[in-house]
């Protein structure tokens, strides 16, 4: 039995120490630890010894099982390292180059031409107020001389909750509802920035974009000061040389109404494919905030008086960096978003 088990350990110490793979030495560790294993075979056996020579065999036996596991551990750590030099040696790594760091993030353009107009108009001394984007039919119409047959329904085609809630259009009920929690203190001067949604799918549209609307009330505003505050938002946006337009319209919440224009961003007015030939851009809508909205709301219309405005904040982007379909902004390219 001593005999046996001396074969044992040299057998096995001697196939580890030519190994050159895990999975042989995983193979060897079966062949002679394992349940089946030779080792433990001769264990098994030490029932049929004499009772005064088993436990000099038992403690040979532990010495040997021992000395494999220590040799196997050994073996291991060795093969171990011998690969991943053989694999750093295959790749030609540098470890002692400093490592390859993480992309950073970046502000996705329209909230960073968001917030550039966010800052534009606080800097005015306008206030950010914000509300919900379902809405009642009677903030996101009525309580904007929307009546429920106005034709002016029309050109906000709409995604109806019910009868009576929508994904709001424009965020101009978030006005009426500063109205009517402020009246009737004076003055109210906030800009409403925040998602709408409207049945538009095309180049140009998206059912869900962005609008940044403003209002001022107090005694004695004019429309005058709408194309001062205007004009200078145009000119700190867009640059000092930019020039606007006012053009008469028709909002059914202002009267007088304007859509405002700015000079060609990409010809600078001289006329392009851009602008149509024509110099000009189309921006936003306007006007002076119409008496019938000022009343609904808890103000005295022959008391005072204020202006409205709203842009699309995806439109202000495509006009600031010269892009032609809206659609660019909502694909997550990054070959497209990487440019800003």
């Amino acid at each position: 039995m001593k005999e046996k088990l001396q074969k044992i350990a040299a057998e096995a110490v001697n196939l580890l120490s030519s190994s050159q793979d895990l999975e042989e030495i995983e193979k060897i560790r079966v062949r002679f630890l394992g349940r089946k294993g030779e080792l433990t075979q001769v264990l098994r056996g030490m029932g049929a010894l004499d009772e005064k020579d088993r436990p000099r065999i038992g403690q040979l036996a532990n010495e040997i099982r021992a000395r494999i596991e220590e040799e196997l551990t050994g073996r291991t750590a060795l093969v171990k390292e011998k690969t991943i030099r053989s694999r750093l040696l295959e790749e030609a790594l540098d470890i002692s180059l400093p490592g390859t760091a993480p992309a950073h993030g970046r502000i996705h353009p329209i909230t960073r031409v968001r917030r550039q107009m966010e800052d534009i108009f606080l800097g005015l001394g306008f206030e950010i107020a914000e509300g919900p984007e379902i809405e009642l039919d009677y903030y996101n119409f009525e309580a904007l001389n929307f009546p429920k047959d106005h034709p002016a329904r029309d050109m906000q085609d709409t995604f109806f909750i019910g009868e009576e809630f929508l994904l709001r259009t424009h965020t101009s009920p978030v006005q009426v509802r500063t109205m009517e929690r402020t009246a009737p203190a004076l003055p109210v001067k906030i800009i409403s920035p925040g998602k709408v949604y409207r049945r538009d799918d095309d180049a140009t549209h998206s059912p869900m974009f962005q609008q940044v609307e403003g209002l001022l009330i107090d005694t004695r505003i004019t429309f005058g000061d709408l194309k001062g505050i205007l004009d200078l938002f145009v000119k700190e946006m867009f640059g000092t040389a930019t020039l606007t337009r006012f053009r008469a319209s028709f909002f059914p919440f202002t009267e007088p109404s304007a859509e405002v224009d700015i000079s060609c961003v990409m010809c600078g007015g001289c006329g392009c494919r851009v602008c149509s030939q024509t110099g000009w851009l189309e921006i936003l809508g306007c006007g002076s905030v119409h008496p019938r909205v000022l009343e609904m709301s808890g103000y005295n219309p022959e008391e005072v008086t204020g202006f409205a405005f709203g842009m699309g904040v995806e439109r202000v982007a495509m006009l600031k960096y010269g892009i032609d379909d809206i659609r660019l902004f909502y694909d997550n390219d990054l070959r497209f978003l990487n440019q800003f």
